[in-house]
């Protein structure tokens, strides 16, 4: 069985150059962020991978509540995701990730068991599995 959806993204240049993706609606240019030597000023692959992550996080998440019989409202939930670079032991540079849940109509328990079920079920927590560790915090208000 074939995906359910692709996309295609044109890179060009690495980190200073462009990303376009194949039907024009994604068409960014990108920079080294000044915290790695670069001039800034434009995003970078760190933070496309933690607006990616974030939203479909949050949406793994209202899925999960959802068959728990539980509706979230858009002002109910967010999610910050952090993604780093650094390097490791060996000099190669590795992701780290970090998600800050926030939700606002449960009790901390039942947060955290969300949470919990949506990092099983969310693609990008799936695809990053084993190779970079995710450290999550949930706060209810």
């Amino acid at each position: 069985m074939g995906p359910l959806y692709s996309t295609k993204v044109t890179a060009k240049g690495g980190r200073h150059g462009s990303i376009r993706s194949d039907d024009g609606l994604l068409n960014l240019s990108l920079a080294l962020p000044k915290a790695l030597g670069g001039s800034g000023g434009a995003t970078n692959p760190e933070q496309l991978f933690a607006a990616g992550y974030a939203a479909c996080f949050e949406n793994a998440l209202l899925r999960v509540s959802r068959e728990a019989r539980h509706h979230f409202t858009d002002d109910q939930v967010e999610v910050v995701a952090e993604i780093g670079i650094s390097r490791n032991g060996e000099g190669n540079f590795v992701l780290s990730a970090s998600l800050a849940v926030t939700l606002a109509g449960v009790d901390q328990a039942t947060g955290e068991d969300f949470v919990h079920r949506a990092h099983l079920v969310c693609p990008y927590s799936n695809a990053i599995r084993g190779n970079v560790d995710v450290a999550t915090t949930v706060t209810v208000r």
